[in-house]
C-alpha cells in the first residue's frame, strides 16, 4: 500500500454515505469485508442532513405550536404563545440532525470503516480518483457500491438563489415566511407546505398535475386537501409555473392556468418538482457502467450494473425514490457482495407522506389488482370507529385492505389518518409475508389503540365486523 502516484488498494468501496451508502457499508462490513466509504459533503447524506429527518423535525414543531395555539377542545387555553424559529432550527439542527449524524459516524467507526473525504470519479472498473479542493488520491478496488443519491431539479425561470429556494433551503429559512409559495404538489411540497402552515404561513401550492400527491388515491388526498382548507392553504392545480421575479423583499411567481396568466406575490417560493440522480459527472461511462437517459443505472436483482463488480442503489436506480429503498437495497448490494444468494423483492415496498393526516401504502390498490387480472376487494374501516383515535380528537381517515376474494389473502393497504407511518409496517408484513385477513383478526391488538383500526379493517373483510 503506497500513497502518492501508487494506487491505494481497497476491499469494498462504497461512494455516499446516506441512508443506502452507510448502511451498506456497515452490512459490509457485517459481512466480513475491509470496507471504505467515499463523502464529499456530510455522512449521513440528503435524508440525514437536508431531507427527510430535518423536514420531519419542522412538521412535529409545527404541529407542537399548533397544539399550543388552540386545543380548546381539550379543555385546555393558552396565552401568549410565542414561535421563536431560531430556536426551532437550532433544536433541529442540534438536537435532531447532529444527534443522528454523529450516531451513524460512531456506527461506521465501530465497524472499521474508513471514511475518505472528497469527490469520487471512476477511472476504470477497478480504479477511482478521490479530489479534494487541494489534492487528490488514486484507489483500486475490488467492489464498489454507489450510492450517490439526487439532487433538487431547478426549472426554467426558477434558478435557485436568493428567495428562490430548493427543498434544502427551504427546511434552512432563519423566519416563518408570512407568504410562502411552493411549487410541485408531490410528497416533499404537500408535507413542507403543511408544516409552514402549521407554523403560521399564508401557503399557496402551485401543482401542475390535476390533483398534489398524485401517486395516492383520491379519497387518501382529499383528507390533505380537506385539511388545508381548514389552514387556508391556496392549492392550485393544473398549473404552469412561468417565471420568479425577484423584488428584494419580496418575489412575484407567474404561472399560468386554463391559457391564463396569474401572479402571486410571497417572501419565498420553493420548488419541489422532483429529484435528479447523481450519476454525472462521477465517470460511470470510464468505468464502463451503462446508464439509461433520465441518469437511472440499470441494475440486476442484487444491483449488479452491467459492470459485475459494480454494484448501484437508492435514488440512481429505477424505483421510488425512498430512503428505506435505498437501505433495503445496500443490504442486499452488500450481501452479494459476499456471495450470499440474495436478491430484491418489493411486493411490500410502503410509501408514507408526513402530512395532516399522514397518508401510508403498501402493495396494490384496488385499481391495481383488478388491471393485474386478479379477484379481489377493498374493505374500509373508519378512524371515527375507534377509541384511541377519538381520544386523540383525530378522527379523520380510514384503513383500508385489498384482499383476494379467493381466500382473503392481503395483497394491498392504505391508511389515511392520524399514526399512518407506524401503522403501515403491521400490514407491509403482512403483505409481505401473504398473510390474509384472518391472521389479522386473529391477533390481538391492545385496546385502545389505533391498530385496533386493522384489526377492525381485516374483521370487516372476513365479514364480520363488530364496531361498525
Amino acid at each position: 500500500m503506497v500513497v502518492g502516484d501508487f494506487a491505494i488498494e481497497l476491499d469494498t468501496v462504497v461512494i455516499g454515505s446516506g441512508p443506502g451508502g452507510y448502511v451498506a457499508a456497515i452490512r459490509a462490513a457485517e459481512m466480513g469485508q475491509k470496507v471504505a466509504i467515499i463523502e464529499r459533503e456530510f455522512i449521513g447524506g440528503v435524508c440525514l442532513n437536508v431531507g427527510c429527518i430535518p423536514s420531519k423535525a419542522l412538521i412535529a414543531a409545527g404541529h407542537h405550536y399548533q397544539e399550543s395555539l388552540d386545543s380548546t377542545m381539550f379543555g385546555v387555553t393558552a396565552k401568549g404563545v410565542e414561535l421563536d424559529f431560531a430556536k426551532t432550527q437550532e433544536w433541529k439542527d442540534n438536537k435532531v440532525v447532529n444527534t443522528l449524524t454523529s450516531g451513524v459516524g460512531f456506527l461506521l467507526k465501530k465497524h472499521k470503516i474508513e471514511i475518505i473525504e472528497g469527490e469520487a470519479f471512476f477511472v476504470d472498473e477497478n480504479t477511482l480518483r478521490v479530489i479534494h479542493p487541494d489534492s487528490a488520491q488514486t484507489y483500486s478496488f475490488n467492489n464498489a457500491i454507489v450510492a450517490t443519491g439526487s439532487r433538487p431539479i431547478e426549472i426554467p425561470g426558477f434558478k435557485f438563489g436568493g428567495r428562490v429556494l430548493d427543498s434544502t433551503g427551504g427546511l434552512n429559512l432563519k423566519e416563518v415566511p408570512k407568504k410562502f409559495v411552493i411549487i410541485g404538489g408531490g410528497v416533499i411540497g404537500a408535507e413542507l407546505g403543511g408544516a409552514y402552515a402549521n407554523l403560521g404561513s399564508e401557503v399557496t401550492i402551485l401543482e401542475g398535475s390535476p390533483s398534489i400527491l398524485p401517486t395516492y388515491e383520491k379519497d387518501m388526498v382529499k383528507l390533505v386537501t380537506d385539511d388545508f382548507k381548514k389552514k387556508n392553504v391556496t392549492v392550485v392545480t393544473k398549473a404552469m409555473a412561468k417565471e420568479a421575479v425577484d423584488n428584494g423583499d419580496s418575489v412575484t411567481v407567474k404561472y399560468e392556468v386554463d391559457g391564463k396568466e396569474e401572479s402571486v406575490t410571497a417572501d419565498y417560493v420553493m420548488v419541489t418538482v422532483g429529484r435528479r440522480p447523481n450519476t454525472d459527472d462521477l465517470g460511470l461511462e470510464q468505468a464502463g457502467v451503462e446508464v439509461g437517459e433520465r441518469g437511472l443505472v440499470t441494475v440486476d436483482k442484487q444491483g449488479r450494473t452491467n459492470v459485475s463488480n459494480i454494484f448501484a442503489i437508492g435514488d440512481i436506480v429505477p424505483g421510488a425514490a425512498l430512503a428505506h429503498k435505498a437501505s433495503y437495497e445496500a443490504k442486499i448490494a452488500a450481501e452479494a457482495i459476499s456471495g450470499k444468494k440474495v436478491e430484491v423483492d418489493y411486493k411490500a415496498m410502503p410509501a408514507v407522506a408526513f402530512t395532516d393526516p399522514e397518508l401510508a401504502s403498501v402493495g396494490m390498490t384496488i385499481a391495481e389488482a383488478k388491471e393485474a387480472g386478479l379477484e379481489a376487494t377493498a374493505y374500509k374501516f373508519p378512524f371515527a370507529g375507534n377509541g384511541r383515535a377519538i381520544s386523540l380528537g383525530k378522527t379523520e381517515g380510514f384503513v383500508r385492505l385489498v384482499t383476494t376474494n379467493e381466500d382473503n389473502v392481503i395483497i394491498g393497504a392504505q391508511i389515511g389518518g392520524v399514526g399512518a407511518s407506524d401503522m403501515i409496517s403491521e400490514l407491509s408484513l403482512a403483505v409481505e409475508s401473504g398473510m390474509n385477513a384472518e391472521d389479522i383478526a386473529l391477533t390481538i391488538h391492545p385496546h385502545p389503540s389505533l391498530g385496533e383500526i386493522t384489526m377492525d379493517a381485516s374483521e370487516l373483510a372476513l365479514g364480520l365486523p363488530i364496531h361498525i
